[in-house]
């Protein structure tokens, strides 16, 4: 019995590992017109990074990660870029509740047996992660990436969540031509 309960554990934690994992969900959209292998270099909007509410720490991660993953893919940081880099966050609180009623004993024909209503409630904080992508001679933005996904109170190993978040949202930059809109 020991066995089959540490089995049952050694399950549940392998699930909200690989949950954990898959959290995040990624949408983009970009102007169709723009000939995105003509960018070579990149710079950050610092007024607008600014105003984000985040720690300073938060930002810094975000801003390391957009940068390791422009560098990978080939641009490089400019003091006259072709782009600027903007990043804005969001975030929700949402609250469930579930009304269901549960009991192994009500049979539906005895009037003496009542059913046993359960509320559970539960939040979830979710947040939005925006990377937006401006052309500085046209001052237009050209691509905006978002990824939203459910924030955790754990501040372990919050490099590699981060950077998990960037590197995926990233993933659909630059668009391909057979690239709609997500």
């Amino acid at each position: 019995m020991k066995i089959f309960s540490q089995y049952i554990l050694f399950l549940f934690i392998l699930g909200l590992s690989l949950n954990s994992c898959n959290s995040i969900r990624v949408y983009s959209d970009f102007d169709s017109d723009i000939d995105f292998n003509s960018y070579q270099s990149f710079a950050f909007y610092k007024t607008g990074i600014d105003k984000v509410e985040i720690s300073d720490i938060d930002k810094k991660r975000i801003l390391k990660s957009i940068e390791k993953n422009l560098i990978q893919k080939g641009m490089v940081i400019s003091e006259s870029p072709d782009l600027l880099i903007n990043i804005s966050t969001k975030s929700s609180e949402n609250i469930y509740i579930d009304n269901s009623y549960y009991s192994p004993y009500y049979s539906g024909w005895y009037p003496y047996y009542g059913r046993n209503y359960r509320r559970v409630s539960h939040t979830t904080s979710e947040g939005v992660l925006y990377i937006d992508i401006i052309d500085t001679k046209s001052k237009q933005l050209v691509w905006q990436g978002k990824g939203i996904g459910f924030l955790s109170s754990n501040r372990m190993n919050r490099d590699e969540l981060v950077e998990g978040y960037v590197n995926k949202i990233l993933s659909v930059y630059p668009p391909q031509e057979e690239d709609s809109v997500n």
